[in-house]
């Protein structure tokens, strides 16, 4: 009898945890992670690379929006630096950090337009230290974290040991890859590619000046037409909504000050999963877990929600939800086509060795190491 009545203890205690387990699920896995530090010599002689810089961050976006591990697209965070800066005090080493790292991809992309070059001097191991030391880097054994840095002159000068620097990068597992803006040979002599095999990077060199002209597709047209309707699924709240949206616009026309083919690729890293604004739009808040609609205050909405009890402010942010979603898809599929199209008619065009491509390379050998596959 003893017998039966503890068994029967046994079964209830486990009926009770099993629903208490259904009542409360595990919290999900947080998504895989990649963090990139961009290290950008500002000298007098890098214009170049600072105009691919500015070009070029939304077709690493979109390699980007390819990319899955277990199924899952990656969070992507940029840091940006620059370096040899004459008009950041010696005693700073020429360096700033402009962007800490960020999923805000309109701010780095803002703060790429307003760099300018002057003459100073160029510490690659001192910016690396900083990087490594400034940032908040991601715990996760299986996140990549890298570091790019790019530059034209020796990697060797400055007061800080770029061979510590390199080794203490790798150590907490940040990979450094180079680029060096030049001669393959005279980046191999003057330590870059010594720098990049120290923290298991990859070095490479390209020439900054030259970049590929730009191609227009047959899908350019309903790309650009799409995206101005995606900006008006964007709903700007709070004290950051204002500043946001017109961060946002303000980056369309920065996109499209440099070809009509960035504009697109821009539109097209808008519909990726990478890019989003959970501080100042409400739909991408709302999807995030970032905010709760009944909870805002009514100055914190935006004029066309005001007075709106909080159903009517679940309907109205989850039609506009269905509607991005919907303008996104398309907007994938497009740019798909627009791609192959692209690399049909650059299939015999020598490489020019752009910063992007450099970037990619990395990027893909590095991500696939870390268990993440491109889906084209």
């Amino acid at each position: 009898m003893k017998k039966m009545v503890a068994l029967s203890i046994v079964w209830t205690m486990a009926a009770a945890l099993a629903l208490q387990a259904k009542s409360f699920p595990a919290p999900a896995a947080p998504a895989p992670g990649i963090q990139l530090a961009i290290l950008l010599d500002t000298s007098g002689s890098m214009d170049g690379l600072i105009d691919q810089a500015r070009s070029r961050i939304w077709k690493i976006v979109n390699e980007l929006a390819t990319a899955r591990r277990n199924g899952r697209a990656p969070r992507l965070q940029v840091a940006l630096y620059e370096y040899g800066q004459s008009s950041i005090p010696a005693a700073q080493g020429y360096l700033r950090r402009i962007v800490p790292l960020s999923g805000d991809l309109d701010r780095v992309s803002e703060e790429l337009f307003r760099l300018r070059t002057n003459g100073g001097e160029e510490y690659c191991g001192r910016v690396i230290q900083a990087a490594v030391d400034g940032l908040e880097w991601s715990g996760g054994p299986h996140d990549l974290k890298m570091i790019v840095i790019a530059g034209n002159e020796p990697f060797t000068q400055g007061p800080a040991d770029y061979r510590a620097a390199c080794r203490n990068a790798i150590g907490r597992g940040i990979i450094v890859n180079t680029i060096f803006c030049g001669s393959y040979q005279e980046g191999l002599g003057s330590g870059w590619k010594a720098g990049a095999d120290l923290a298991d990077g990859r070095y490479v060199a390209i020439d900054a000046d030259n970049a590929p002209p730009p191609v227009s597709a047959p899908q350019d047209g309903e790309i650009a037409r799409l995206g101005r309707e995606l900006n008006g699924t964007y709903i700007a709240y709070g004290r950051e909504g204002g500043r946001g949206k017109q961060r946002q616009e303000e980056q369309d026309m920065n996109a499209a000050s440099v070809s009509a083919e960035i504009a697109v690729q821009r539109v097209a890293a808008k519909a990726a999963p990478q890019y989003s604004n959970s501080a100042w739009d409400l739909v991408d808040a709302h999807k995030s877990g970032t905010v709760k609609l009944e909870e805002l205050r009514e100055a914190e909405l935006p004029a066309e929600m005001k007075g709106m009890a909080p159903p009517q402010r679940a309907e109205y942010v989850a039609a506009m939800q269905k509607k991005r979603d919907a303008l996104q898809e398309k907007i994938a599929a497009l740019n798909a086509e627009r791609e192959r199209y692209v690399r049909d008619k650059r299939k015999d065009q020598a490489g020019a060795g752009t910063l992007d491509e450099a970037i990619l390379g990395a990027l893909r050998e590095q991500a696939e190491k870390k268990g993440f596959a491109f889906v084209k």
